[in-house]
């Protein structure tokens, strides 16, 4: 249009179906305007007349019917239940439109709700197809226009389902997750009686360890002190002779002198420990404060949760990762603040931390030479299967935490999904209570 480029333009094409008779030789035909309105078309073979006031629109809306579904090859009619069985694969749905004038023209558009996105534009095929459908319920809707454009928005609907296999149904998934939690928790407890397992063993091997010493001390250190107070005893029998006395003396020295050579081994491969009863705390405690406390330096030692009852070679292991800890921090640290902290949660958490110069990141990484500290606190946290993390900074000091799991250090550990549950909500309560 002039003036008006950006306009939309209404063109009707007229074919074979309207009945034009177009030419297919390679023939430009000559048209013209007559002056009452009418187009002229000529051609090498016929001419060709249109009366473009007087063209007739068909305004009516084919009416849209659904012939059948073929399921598989397998036809189904479109006005029964429609339930399709499992493992449909290919669906072919048949519908078709009425319309007298030139049904050639009728075009479609449908859409398969829960699948399509939108709808389909087939234009005059009356077939949908579809395959590989998942087991549930289905809507086909299915519009039509005429050969004037005049749209049937109505249509035609079809439902119909595909039914699951029994490994696709709702119950058979539900099935499938109680018995993986069950699995798992089956799994999950015979593991955690493996680790009992090997700590027991570890456990026992401690206890044969120990047995082996204090029978080695009963054996000699004892002996040798039992020895020594017979050589005293003879000795006062005749208090006057000072050779004898002289003799009782030095033979008394020297096996006191042999005593405690014989105590020192015997000491030095136990080690310290902790006491018979589940005392880790108290025990933590008298080693910071025993021996000698820098001057300025504050000791102080906490217990959150409920103490609980501690496995032995857990209990013996974190004290001496402690008691390393605490005595490097006295010695080296140079700090005014010793902090020692052990959590009773659904893990075992053990802290000590100072706030002085710090470890040389050198010497906290690959460990002082000459020195086995830092490398004998990771080996003994790895024997009890703890997570040890070393934090050092000349500003804040150095912070060394072990981390233990439940199941490893308690002797009765909270392994149930409630005791789970419990934990949680105390968590969040704590965190919610300002105070």
């Amino acid at each position: 249009m002039l003036g008006a480029p950006k306009a939309n333009v209404k063109v009707d094409t007229f074919d074979v179906f309207d009945g034009a008779r177009p030419s297919y030789a390679a023939f430009q035909p000559h048209a013209t305007r007559s002056p009452d309105g009418r187009l002229w078309f000529a051609n090498q073979n016929v001419m060709q007349m249109i009366d473009p006031n007087h063209l007739e629109m068909n305004a009516l809306p084919p009416p849209v019917h659904i012939e059948q579904i073929v399921a598989d090859r397998v036809n189904y009619s479109a006005g029964d239940q429609n339930n399709l069985p499992a493992l449909t694969r290919n669906l072919e749905i048949d519908y078709t439109a009425l319309s007298f004038v030139v049904p050639q023209k009728v075009r479609f558009r449908y859409r398969l709700e829960n699948h399509d996105p939108g709808w389909q534009e087939p234009g005059t095929r009356r077939q949908a197809f579809y395959s590989g459908l998942r087991p549930g319920k289905y809507r086909f809707h299915v519009i039509a226009c005429n050969n004037d454009g005049v749209w049937n928005e109505e249509g035609a609907i079809l439902d119909f389902s595909i039914a699951p296999m029994w490994y696709q149904t709702t119950s058979f998934r539900i099935l499938c997750f109680v018995s993986f939690v069950i699995i798992g928790s089956i799994l999950y407890r015979i593991r955690v009686q493996q680790v009992a397992k090997a700590i027991g063993v570890r456990f026992d091997e401690r206890l044969s360890e120990r047995t082996r010493m204090a029978r080695e001390l009963h054996d000699t250190f004892i002996q040798t002190i039992q020895g020594s107070k017979l050589v005293v005893d003879d000795g006062l029998e005749e208090p006057l002779d000072p050779e004898k006395m002289r003799r009782a003396l030095g033979q008394v020295s020297g096996w006191l002198e042999q005593a405690i050579e014989e105590g020192r081994a015997a000491l030095n491969s136990l080690r310290s420990s902790t006491t018979l009863k589940n005392e880790l705390a108290p025990a933590l405690r008298r080693a910071a404060e025993g021996g000698v406390v820098p001057d300025g330096m504050t000791v102080s030692v906490s217990v959150i949760g409920d103490a609980r009852e501690l496995h032995p070679i857990v209990r013996d292991e974190l004290y001496r990762i402690g008691n390393e800890a605490i005595q490097n921090a006295k010695t080296h640290s140079h700090g005014s603040r010793l902090s020692i902290d052990l959590t009773y949660g659904h893990d075992l958490t053990f802290h000590v931390g100072d706030n002085g110069v710090g470890i040389d990141p050198d010497y906290a990484i690959g460990g002082k030479e000459g020195h086995h500290g830092l490398q004998g606190m990771r080996e003994r946290a790895a024997r009890i299967q703890g997570r040890l993390t070393i934090l050092s900074s000349t500003e804040s000091g150095t912070d060394i935490s072990v981390i233990v799991p439940g199941s490893v250090s308690f002797l009765n550990p909270d392994t149930g999904i409630f005791s789970w549950l419990r934990n949680a909500y105390r968590r969040v309560i704590r965190n919610r209570d300002p105070f």
